[in-house]
């Protein structure tokens, strides 16, 4: 099967992006599969023989990609389109399109879409969840009105914002301390958790550097937890433990600060109710191939919904893949299965 990992782009991802499309490629091509990775910010420059290429080198790639990354925010700048030449060609010529992609512009349901106009099969949710799933707000909508706990909060326009002439937790009705982060950001970029006004203010200052709206949520005090769901089914769940920090923010995701524990160390109860509610969320935001839906946990184990990944990380050892692991799964048989349901939700 010729195969299109779309990888890279152009979000605050990239460089994690080009990390699960390596992987990914490597373990479709263990599998049989003529998989070729292409930037979806830079483009290609000979899509005709894409699929021929025959001394194909993975690692050449994803390093080219990651020595091109420093020049997207001034390629932006210069109004460079967000998609580059010929994907779009390659991808209509594929028998699937691997969506390795992170963040906006990737996840956030845009290039779905044209996808979905083409009708070209590609991995993972479809335009109208991944967009739902995105936005933080939205999300939290969909889910509350499936039975789920989710945070106390609003959001928050920058227009609204700069009309504010005292903002104060108090003045938005919150109180205590609370979480600000953009809206559809994702790797925990942007976020900050804070317990005083002054620190307030600057937090919603930090998370408008990457989005015009913000999440502001009560904090949740809790152990934190990811839960895979594929074709409408949960993993065991994955307990992930910063051992730096307030939270599992990107140094600790990405710079091997954190113990994940899987299964994790849980009542029976609390593990039924928890991978109730991630099937429910994925319901909710229409999430039908697979997800990933991290929640919080307090004390008394009641579960609370942060937030849905649509393309989570698909390293080996990224969370979805760890979760996969313990039910007998190994890497490139969880790519295989991802391609075999979405192939599926194709009619292909």
């Amino acid at each position: 099967m010729n195969i299109l990992v779309l990888a890279a782009g152009s979000s605050s991802e990239r460089d994690v992006s080009i990390s699960s499309g390596s992987q990914v490629c490597k373990a479709l091509r263990s599998r049989g599969h003529n998989a070729k990775m292409a930037d979806l910010f830079y483009g290609l420059e000979n899509p005709n023989s894409f699929f021929e290429e025959e001394d194909y080198q993975v690692d050449q790639v994803a390093e080219k990609m990651l020595s091109m990354t420093s020049q997207v925010e001034e390629k932006i700048k210069e109004g460079a389109p967000l998609v580059g030449d010929h994907i779009l060609e390659v991808a209509r010529r594929a028998d699937l399109v691997f969506m390795a992609l992170h963040g906006l512009n990737g996840e956030d349901g845009r290039i779905q879409a044209m996808f979905d106009l083409y009708h070209i099969p590609y991995t993972g949710a479809g335009h109208l969840a991944s967009a739902m799933s995105m936005n933080k707000s939205v999300a939290k909508m969909a889910v509350a009105a499936y039975g789920v706990r989710v945070p106390v909060g609003i959001h928050l326009k920058k227009e609204e914002y700069s009309k504010m002439e005292d903002p104060t937790r108090a003045s938005l009705g919150l109180k205590g301390k609370v979480v600000v982060k953009p809206t559809c950001g994702g790797s925990s970029v942007g976020v900050s958790i804070v317990e005083d006004d002054q620190a307030f203010i600057k937090g919603i200052e930090f998370a408008f550097q990457y989005e015009d709206t913000v999440v502001i949520e009560e904090f949740f005090e809790g152990r934190e937890f990811s839960v895979g769901v594929i074709d409408g089914k949960a993993l065991p769940i994955i307990e992930i433990i910063p051992e730096e920090g307030q939270y599992y923010d990107y140094e600790n995701k990405y710079n091997g600060t954190t113990k994940e524990v899987c299964p994790a160390n849980l009542s029976k109860a609390a593990t039924l109710k928890m991978q109730e509610d991630a099937e429910k969320a994925a319901k909710a935001l229409g999430l039908d191939t697979y997800c990933r839906i991290d929640f919080l946990l307090n004390e008394k184990e009641e579960d609370c919904f942060l937030e849905a990944n649509t393309l989570p990380g698909m390293t080996a050892t990224s969370l979805l893949p760890q979760e996969a692991a313990v039910v007998g799964m190994d890497f490139a048989s969880l790519c295989e299965k991802l391609v075999e349901l979405s192939f599926r939700k194709a009619g292909r």
